[in-house]
């Protein structure tokens, strides 16, 4: 792969949804622009929150704001295509703010490509995994193990996948996940442990982990990017139009 074409690689940790949001904005702006010079990759998991894509319907959503504001979880509409979909802890939330213009101009491609970099990074866990005809997202046995929803302007992207890896699946019994019926959930956790007798091998720190590290490796890969991290600090100072650190 070319060593001057980048996927600029940032963990920002634990965000609330609308801060990452911004941050995702501000920095498919600075990739129109051209103050970010190189494809980027932002990881964060977020407090527990459904948010609504441009296809959504209310009746896709099954409790009231009281009944979500009971168990902690905030909503929000957003511009991203697809329905209803839950973001929250133990998730591995990739936001990829890709400029397609160096790839290839088809969002259909790029669903496709995210799609495949989130086999092929299932893979290293023994998950076989695929696509679903009609339906964006990622499968294993039936079950939806990662969502994916994009927004795209001159050819830049951001919003992207949450996989769940140790996701508390209870969380989407307060919608249509989706907009799917009779959809079932799973994670990388339960996966694995259906496996081994319902216990699983891994800690949950070694899983995000093992999760992040193939997801980095499989979109480098795909997009034929080489990954370089940056700390937080970084991407924000180029964003915002100050020295990066």
């Amino acid at each position: 792969m070319p060593a001057d074409r980048e996927l600029l690689v940032v963990d920002l940790g634990t965000m609330p949804y609308l801060e990452a949001l911004e941050l995702q904005r501000s920095a498919a702006r600075a990739r129109i622009d051209g103050r970010l010079d190189q494809d980027l990759l932002l990881f964060v998991e977020h407090p527990p929150v459904v948010t609504l894509g441009r296809s959504s319907n209310n009746a896709n959503l099954l409790v009231d704001n009281a009944g979500l504001a009971a168990r902690g979880i905030e909503l929000h509409e957003v511009e991203r295509g697809g329905n209803v979909t839950f973001h929250g802890p133990g998730q591995l939330v990739g936001y990829p703010i890709i400029d397609l213009k160096r790839h290839k101009q088809d969002l259909h491609w790029y669903l496709r490509q995210v799609e495949g970099v989130l086999i092929q990074a299932l893979s290293r866990f023994g998950i076989a995994s695929d696509r679903v005809p009609k339906f964006t997202g990622v499968w294993t046995s039936g079950r939806k193990i990662a969502s994916i929803g994009v927004h795209a302007r001159d050819w830049v992207t951001w919003h992207g996948f949450a996989l769940n890896v140790t996701t508390d699946l209870s969380y989407f019994d307060v919608m249509v996940p989706c907009g799917i019926p009779e959809v079932r959930m799973t994670s990388i956790e339960r996966e694995l442990a259906d496996r081994n007798d319902g216990t699983s091998l891994m800690t949950s720190p070694a899983l995000a982990a093992d999760a992040r590290a193939a997801v980095v490796s499989a979109m480098s890969k795909g997009f034929s990017l080489m990954p370089r991290t940056l700390e937080p600090g970084a991407i924000e100072a180029i964003v915002h139009d100050k020295s990066a650190a």
